[in-house]
C-alpha cells in the first residue's frame, strides 16, 4: 500500500489520510509528489486520476480523495477503530467531515496551511468568522459530549479532517475560544501531527502560490 501525497508544509488535503494510516498503526509507503517545479502538474495527472493528491495506491486499488481514502482503510481495517464504534457516533462522524471536505472555504482561501509560517494578524479575522463559529460549535458540542481531547474522545478519521484546520489557527492566530484552542493542543501533541510536522519544517521548497503574501496580492489585483 503507498500514500502519494505532496508538500507537507503546504497539502492539507495530504496530511488527512497520512494521519489515519500513521495513528492506527497501518503499514504504508510513501511518494511525495512536489506542488512546483518544471512538470509537476504532467507528473501528477500520470499518478492520480483527478490530477490531484493524496492518492491511495493499494494493489489494484487507485483512491483519490481523502474523505474516501480514510473511508477506503476504515472498511479493509474494521478493527482499527477508525470511526467511532457506536452507529450514531459513527453517523455524526461521517457528517462533520463531509462538512469539512465540502465547506469551510473562506477558511481554506484566505488562512492556507502553512505549518513552517507563523503570521499572527495577516489574515482578516472577520472575513473568517463565519467559519470559525461553526468549527467552534462542531468541536465544543463533539468535545463536550465524548469528554475530549478529541471529537469522539479518541482520535478518529474525523479528528484527521479537522487537523489542518487546528494549523490554520495556530499559524494565523485566529480568534478561538479557550475549548478550540484546546483541541489545537490535542490536534499538535498527537505523535502522528508531530512527525508530519517535524518533516514539514525541514522541507527546502517554497510554492510561491501557497505563501499568504502572494496569495493576497493576488486577490487584491483582481
Amino acid at each position: 500500500m503507498k500514500l502519494i501525497f505532496a508538500n507537507r508544509n503546504y497539502s492539507s488535503w495530504s496530511l488527512r489520510p497520512w494521519l489515519v494510516l500513521k495513528h492506527f498503526g497501518i503499514p504504508f509507503d510513501e511518494e511525495l509528489v512536489l506542488l512546483s517545479g518544471e512538470g509537476w502538474k504532467e507528473t501528477l495527472r500520470r499518478k492520480s486520476p483527478t490530477g490531484r493528491v493524496p492518492v491511495l495506491v493499494d494493489g489494484g486499488a487507485v483512491v483519490p480523495e481523502s474523505i474516501a481514502i480514510i473511508e477506503y482503510l476504515n472498511d479493509k481495517y474494521p478493527a482499527k477503530g477508525i470511526w467511532p464504534s457506536d452507529r450514531l457516533k459513527r453517523a455524526q462522524a461521517r457528517a462533520v467531515s463531509a462538512e469539512m471536505h465540502g465547506g469551510f472555504r473562506a477558511l481554506r482561501d484566505l488562512a492556507p496551511m502553512n505549518l513552517r509560517a507563523s503570521h499572527p494578524g495577516k489574515v482578516d479575522a472577520d472575513a473568517v468568522a463565519a467559519d470559525l463559529r461553526r468549527i467552534e460549535q462542531i468541536w465544543g458540542e463533539l468535545t463536550d459530549e465524548s469528554g475530549g481531547p478529541f471529537l469522539f474522545g479518541k482520535f478518529s478519521g474525523a479528528d484527521a479532517m479537522f487537523a489542518p484546520v487546528a494549523t490554520r489557527i495556530r499559524t494565523y492566530a485566529l480568534p478561538v475560544s479557550d475549548a478550540a484552542m484546546e483541541y489545537v493542543e490535542a490536534i499538535y501533541g498527537l505523535p502522528a501531527f508531530q512527525e508530519w510536522l517535524a518533516e514539514a519544517i525541514k522541507e527546502p521548497w517554497v510554492v510561491e502560490d501557497d505563501e499568504i503574501d502572494v496569495i493576497q496580492a493576488r486577490a487584491a489585483a483582481k
